[in-house]
This record gives C-alpha cells, sequence and structure tokens, in this order.
C-alpha cells in the first residue's frame, strides 16, 4: 500500500487516511504475533489512539493472533465508537480521573498507556498535573501484572544545543513549563510502580508525530497557505510520520523491561524551519514570509536506538510534506489543534 502511495502523492479523504496511518508493517504483524494476550489502550480517543488501535487489531488478525483490543476513554467525540467497533476495536466507557471506574476495566496482558493533557493546560496546570502524573497511580496499581507501553515526549529533555546531536534516552532532563515538568513527572511515578511491582515498561518519547491534520508539519503549510509570517525562534525540530510512531510504540511492547526502557521515536532528520517553510512555499505556490530569528538551540532528540531494535520510518519527510501540501491546498479536513511548537516558555 505505502509504495503506491507514494507514487500518487496524494490521499484523497480521511477515510483513506486512517486506512493508510493503521497499516500495518510486515514487521509489526511479525512482532505482535510474538505478543501474549489482549491489548488494552487507556486514552484511546486522542489523536494517535484510534488508527494505533485499529493498526493493533490488523496486525493481530494478519498473524492469525486471536485476540481482543480494547479502546477506554471517555469518548466524547461523536461516532469515535461506532468507528472503533466497525474496525474491530471493543471499546470501554470509563473517565480514568474516577477511582471508582478500575475494577470495571478490562483485564489485560498488555497496556498501552496514550492517556494525558497538553492542550489547554495554560489556566488548568492543576488539571494537567492530575491527568499526567496523578493518573499513572491507580493505572499502574490495576495493571501492575500487565506489560505496558507509556507514551511520553521529547519536551521532558528541555532544550539542546542545534550544533549537538540531540537529546539521547540517558540524557539528565530538564522540563521547560508545567506541561513538560508534568510529563517528567508521570514517568517516574511509572517508574516508581515498575521497580515495585516488576511491571516491564517502555517509555515511548514521541518527537511531533505527523499526519494530513495535525502537527508541525501541517501547522508550517497553514502558515504559508494563509500568507501568515513563520515564526523562526524555535528553529529546529524533529518529526515522524503517525504510522510509523504507532508502530514503533506497539512493536516496543517486545522490549519492555524494568526499570523501564526509554525510546526517542522519531525521524531521523534534523529538520530547519525555514527550509521546511521554503519547500511547503514551492509546494503551494505562495510566497514565504519569517519573522524572528533562530535560537541557537531546541527540543531535538536522537532515536538511534528506536532505529536499531525497528529500522528507520518507512516514510520520509519529502512524502509527508508533498502529502500535507495537497491536504491543505484542497482544504480538506483539519484536527484545529496548532502544536505551538514554537512556543518557547513552554506554554499549551
Amino acid at each position: 500500500m505505502m509504495a503506491t502511495l507514494q507514487k500518487s502523492y496524494s490521499i484523497r479523504d480521511v477515510e483513506e487516511l486512517e486506512e493508510i496511518l493503521s497499516e500495518p508493517s510486515e514487521a509489526t504483524v511479525r512482532d505482535l504475533a510474538s505478543v501474549k494476550g489482549d491489548i488494552v489502550i487507556l486514552g484511546v480517543g486522542g489523536k494517535m489512539g484510534p488508527t494505533l488501535a485499529r493498526m493493533a487489531k490488523k496486525a493481530s488478525e494478519r498473524a492469525g493472533i486471536k485476540r481482543r483490543v480494547i479502546g477506554v476513554a471517555r469518548f466524547g467525540e461523536p461516532g469515535l465508537q461506532a468507528r472503533l467497533k466497525s474496525w474491530g476495536v471493543e471499546t470501554h466507557v470509563a473517565d480514568l480521573l474516577d477511582p471508582e471506574v478500575y475494577d470495571t476495566l478490562p483485564d489485560a496482558q498488555n497496556v498501552v498507556f496514550m492517556a494525558g493533557r497538553k492542550f489547554g493546560s495554560t489556566g488548568q496546570e492543576s488539571l494537567t498535573w492530575a491527568m499526567n502524573t496523578y493518573l499513572p497511580t491507580p493505572v499502574c496499581e490495576r495493571y501492575r501484572g500487565s506489560r505496558m507501553v507509556v507514551f511520553s515526549t521529547g519536551n521532558i529533555y528541555g532544550y539542546c544545543p542545534v550544533a549537538s546531536i540531540g537529546s539521547l534516552e540517558d540524557d539528565e532532563p530538564h522540563p521547560v513549563g508545567e506541561y513538560a515538568m508534568s510529563c517528567l513527572g508521570r514517568e517516574r511515578i511509572f517508574e516508581y510502580f515498575s521497580r515495585k511491582y516488576g511491571t516491564p515498561m517502555t517509555f515511548a518519547r514521541v518527537y511531533y508525530a505527523v499526519e494530513m491534520r495535525y502537527g508541525v508539519l501541517v501547522d508550517l503549510a497553514r502558515m504559508v497557505w494563509a500568507e501568515q509570517p513563520v515564526p523562526l525562534a524555535m528553529g529546529y525540530f524533529n518529526a515522524t510520520w503517525q504510522a510509523d510512531a504507532s508502530a514503533m510504540s506497539l512493536r516496543s511492547l517486545l522490549h519492555a523491561s524494568t526499570p523501564p526502557l526509554a525510546l526517542n521515536i522519531a525521524g531521523p532528520e534534523l529538520l530547519r524551519v525555514r527550509r521546511i517553510a521554503e519547500g511547503f512555499g514551492a509546494l503551494l505556490g505562495k510566497p514565504v514570509r519569517f519573522e524572528g530569528v533562530e535560537a541557537a538551540d531546541s527540543v531535538l532528540c536522537v532515536a538511534d536506538k528506536a532505529a536499531q531494535l525497528f529500522g528507520y520510518p518507512e516514510v520520509g519527510v519529502r512524502d509527508m510534506m508533498t502529502w500535507i501540501a495537497d491536504w491543505v491546498k484542497h482544504g480538506k479536513e483539519s484536527l484545529g489543534k496548532p502544536t505551538h511548537f514554537e512556543d518557547r516558555r513552554g506554554n499549551y
């Protein structure tokens, strides 16, 4: 499917996009065949959750594994439950901040923890801390005997010099802003329970997953299309195609350990905002304007450890840019959630 897609340089609609984002590679099918037991995805209603759940179900079916894939969320988005069920993913409605729901959650040998809060944190910091730092405790108590993948973020590292190779998994964290601090708190709580109960875990530190409706590349394309000035202060970044991030996260179930294994999940390229914006200008036929100057540091990582385990992402930045430009130019759907990648104060 991917080879055909790369020749077409166009994704028709959301239905085709979600089909592509949930398509497992042969390696994903092979690795999930080696993972025993059902998979529960906590916080399945976010940006990545639905297609990750569908990928897990597809890969299991193609491997000939009879497995329940169960998505847990509040399900405030109309139609999401029905869509997941049509893909063979079971659903369970629960507000994970309610302590009474934990006795009702389904058993599973594998847990993908995607629950958390980023946008709207400024002004509601206490809720962000509750979601990101309190929530791990009841989850770890409920699933102490399971294997876990915990979604995290590269924001925990803070800034590193652009001239460096980027943050490595064992670098000392220096989070900027309460969102990033709460995400470090999330990891610390999970690590505590991993050590206490011997629960094997992987921390998937995802750097800017991208699809047609969301991501740093989408933000830049929309700025160029609207002929808005592109801010340069956060002048460099990493990004990865969402399907690659989902596949690596699911495959990392096989590598969960105690204490937890940390993995940077990102594309191999150091991307420069100026050059990406100029590339979108060419693709969209728009002039490009800039504001500000590039700082000497940014939120950057090296994802060599994940590449050694899983290989490099299947989709590179050139294809992502081409598909995004076509999508934006034709006015197709947006999630309406800018990443705020340009904010150097850590406010979201």
